[in-house]
């Protein structure tokens, strides 16, 4: 799609950088930069920043903990900041919440076992930029793949996510010991999204569904248009 800039980063560890760089070319048309972690700036003028699943750092430390403390990720806040939409998933999800873009923390899944398997999702929040291609209530299938996706935060900070409609995906089913089943959460500003399924393995039929590519086409053309 004409005018669509994005960048996906790449830290020591990301292994879903390229899954993440494909979705996005595949459904805008445009390849995105590829951004190392070690960089010091953004490309100008971007439109989306994806930050990938993996295992940053070796999770070293805790997930996310190092990678958030990159430099890029300083110019990924500024950018965040300035309204660019920011999309982290699975480890990115947690680069997110270390970095401070997101409330809350990702631990160890409840049965403390890796987790990969599709999984059903419900779609809290349908007005999002990355979720208006979706109905609220919308059920869709979305594959997961961690081991510390265990979403925690205080009750105030819960209370106040679903009171602000802050909650975009839910987990139809406990998968990971999740509180209150959330699957992903959006920033008060609602241009930063984290969540720990994976939408970039979900945009072509011979993946085994579709519903992951509205996620990007939400966000492509809430930026840039149909």
């Amino acid at each position: 799609m004409s005018g669509f800039a994005s960048a996906v980063i790449t830290f020591p560890g990301s292994n879903c950088d390229r899954d993440m760089a494909d979705a996005l070319e595949k459904v805008s048309g445009n390849a995105p930069h590829r951004v190392w972690h070690g960089d010091a700036a953004l490309p100008d003028g971007l439109d989306f920043i994806a930050l990938p699943g993996g295992f940053s750092y070796g999770d070293y430390l805790r997930s996310g903990a190092m990678a958030a403390r990159s430099p890029i990720m300083q110019a990924v806040v500024e950018a965040a900041g300035r309204g660019v939409p920011v999309l982290g998933v699975c480890n990115g999800f947690q680069v997110l919440t270390e970095s401070g873009l997101l409330p809350g923390a990702l631990l160890r899944n409840a049965g403390m076992n890796f987790v990969c398997r599709e999984v059903r999702l419900t779609v809290e929040n349908s007005q999002s930029l990355f979720t208006s291609g979706y109905s609220a209530g919308q059920e869709v299938l979305i594959p997961v793949a961690h081991h510390d996706g265990n979403y925690f935060a205080d009750d105030a900070t819960l209370d106040r996510l679903e009171g602000e409609g802050r909650v975009a995906f839910r987990y139809a089913e406990s998968v990971n010991g999740s509180a209150r089943n959330i699957a992903g959460v959006l920033n008060a500003a609602g241009n930063v999204l984290g969540m720990m399924p994976h939408p970039e393995r979900m945009i072509e039929a011979e993946q085994g569904g579709i519903d992951g590519r509205t996620l990007f086409e939400s966000a492509i053309k809430g930026l840039v248009g149909a």
